[in-house]
């Protein structure tokens, strides 16, 4: 929002970004993860919820740093958080488990 602002404050297509604006005042907030998982002592991060879909849906570590533009360290990371969080010792356990608490 901070940059559609600076964008329409400088006149860069005033109209298309007013109409982004509008549309952001108008749209419910983000639901937060924390919303959904119940039973978890943290809640997952957003960036830890998209790579988990990933992983559900059959990517690779590799593939996965590959389409968001990030290390394959920091997919490993987000991917042991993600284990942390759900109490699960395996990608199959956490897919399963973030299922069950409507994460994914």
């Amino acid at each position: 929002r901070a940059l559609l602002r600076h964008a329409a404050a400088k006149g860069i297509a005033s109209s298309y970004t007013q109409r982004l604006l509008s549309a952001f005042d108008k749209a419910p907030g983000p639901t937060s993860a924390s919303a959904h998982s119940d039973g978890l002592a943290e809640p997952l991060t957003a960036r830890e919820i998209e790579v988990l879909r990933l992983v559900a849906a059959g990517m690779r570590n590799q593939e996965i740093a590959d389409h968001l533009f990030i290390s394959l360290s920091t997919v490993k990371r987000h991917i042991a958080n993600a284990y942390g969080k759900l109490g699960a010792g395996h990608r199959t356990e956490a897919i399963v488990r973030a299922n069950e608490l409507n994460l994914l």
